[in-house]
């Protein structure tokens, strides 16, 4: 009982600070951009959405579906967005990782909230189960102790 109340207590302190991030950018094997934005918002309602990029003062819209935005030139054509279960979207732009800004900020707009990462060109990570589970710290260090937990009582 008492290792339990341990692994417990260690599980706690570890949740706390730890949150799942709403914004996730990755590199697909086709080469192609992948955004995911997790932000909860009303099913069955229209959701405006916008997924932009800012690379020092200019930010560049790359696709949305709100009225009286304007997607940039250089993007037109280039991107699409596929709604996500149970929540989110996710922003697919082909033929532009080439063109990457180094130090770029990807912003995610649905319903009026924001999410927001500043990734470096160079750690662009690849897009996989394994990395996109991984990125989602709250819930493997979960699965870890209660495996650990499980296998040693």
């Amino acid at each position: 009982m008492l290792k339990s109340l341990f692994v417990y207590g260690v599980l706690g302190v570890l949740l706390i600070p730890a949150q799942c991030s709403l914004i996730t950018v990755c590199i697909e094997e086709d080469r192609a951009l992948r955004v995911e934005c997790r932000i909860n918002y009303k099913p069955n309602m229209f959701n405006p959405f916008e997924f932009s990029w800012s690379s020092g003062a200019k930010e560049s819209i790359i696709n949305t579906n709100v009225s009286g935005s304007t997607i940039e030139g250089k993007f037109k054509g280039k991107s699409y967005v596929k709604e996500l279960e149970p929540h989110g979207y996710k922003m697919t732009l082909n033929d532009f990782t080439d063109k990457l800004p180094h130090n770029t900020t990807y912003l995610c707009k649905i319903a009026g909230e924001v999410a927001r990462i500043t990734v470096e060109k160079d750690k662009l990570a690849k897009c996989s189960a394994v990395s996109v589970f991984l990125k989602s710290s709250s819930l493997w260090i979960m699965c870890l102790l209660l495996f650990f937990n499980q296998t040693h009582s």
